[in-house]
């Protein structure tokens, strides 16, 4: 997509009801906006697990926009989220959840592209690492958007792509999504790739 800084993908899917999500995360206070499409693109408006003074499921946009305004990041590395100026108040204080049903990769031969799927094999959704911050739209709006962290591969997906998005076993979700725990070198424990034993791989 034009204007966008990848890391890895620039695609997920979240195709699941909304209850089910916050029966997933265990929210009381959630959505309350319009539905959004199940494959989601950068700039999307989609539902995003925070944790500030409760867990609440509450509508961001995939991208933020970089100090010169031009195109969208929608991806922040996850060895360097802690010292980028971009991303370290975020990674300190506004660490967000980004649930998922499968995220994409394409592998290149020659000129053809083949797209693929990556999800978990007993659980239909999972938590993908993020960081938020408030950004202003050219009306002056505020509005929320977020980034997806990312890691080096994991065997499975290494065979198609160098990065993966940091994805959080659920006994570590709460740890992540605390904003009053600021301890560095504990939350950057928590950025590894995921065990490619609970995940598969098919084309899409």
């Amino acid at each position: 997509m034009r204007g966008v800084k990848f890391q890895m993908c620039g695609r997920y899917m979240l195709h699941v009801d909304v209850e089910e999500i916050l029966q997933h995360y265990g929210i009381v206070k959630g959505w309350i906006t319009d539905a959004w499409a199940p494959e989601v693109f950068p700039s999307h408006k989609v539902p995003i697990v925070i944790n500030q003074n409760q867990k609440e499921l509450i509508p961001m946009k995939w991208g933020f926009v970089p100090p010169n305004g031009k195109g969208l990041i929608i991806n922040s590395r996850g060895e360097t989220v802690d010292a980028k100026p971009m991303f370290r108040r975020a990674f300190r204080f506004k660490r967000c959840i980004v649930p998922a049903n499968a995220f994409f990769e394409w592998s290149k031969a020659g000129r053809d592209k083949t797209k693929y799927k990556f999800c978990m094999k007993n659980s239909s959704l999972f938590s993908m690492a993020g960081i938020y911050e408030d950004f202003q739209d050219e009306e002056g709006n505020l509005y929320k958007a977020f980034t997806v962290l990312t890691t080096r591969p994991n065997p499975l997906v290494s065979l198609i792509h160098d990065r993966m998005p940091v994805i959080l076993p659920r006994d570590q979700e709460e740890v992540w999504l605390d904003h009053t725990i600021h301890d560095i070198p504990l939350l950057k424990s928590l950025i590894q790739p995921f065990n490619e034993a609970e995940m598969e791989m098919s084309k899409a």
